[in-house]
Order: C-alpha cells, then sequence, then structure tokens
C-alpha cells in the first residue's frame, strides 16, 4: 500500500491484490519479519512505476462506455 509493490505483482502474477497482500504479509511475518520488510523496500526501488498515461486508460474507457451506454437509453 504503501508503494503499489503488493499491486504491481498481483498484476504481473494476474491475481487479486487482496490475496496478493495476504501472501505477503503471511510470508513477512512467518519469515521473521526482517526479509520481508527488507525486500518490500529494494521492490519498492528497483520496480518501475506505470506510466501516469496508462494508470487512468481503464477508468477513461469505462467512463466512456457508461456515458455512450446513458445516451442510447436516453434515445
Amino acid at each position: 500500500m504503501l508503494a503499489g509493490v503488493c499491486a504491481g505483482l498481483a498484476e504481473y502474477f494476474d491475481i487479486d491484490v487482496a490475496m496478493m497482500r495476504v501472501i505477503y504479509a503471511a510470508l513477512t511475518i512467518f519469515s521473521t519479519c526482517f526479509p520481508g520488510v527488507l525486500l518490500y523496500i529494494v521492490m519498492a526501488l528497483i520496480i518501475p512505476q506505470k506510466p501516469a498515461s496508462t494508470a487512468n486508460d481503464g477508468v477513461e474507457e469505462a467512463d466512456a462506455e457508461v456515458i455512450s451506454d446513458t445516451k442510447k437509453k436516453k434515445n
């Protein structure tokens, strides 16, 4: 949640973000915390950020679809 590491990993492995967070938290707790925290910091530094132009593409497409559906219903 801090740097989007779990969200990025969930997108890469095509699984739910909540499930990835639970898995990562469990692995961190069961590995005596330090390796999990250290790994999170390292991944936050080396995983590239998603470009801002593509971050909202899905939302804009969904908004456009809702608007077109609303226009069709009015006509």
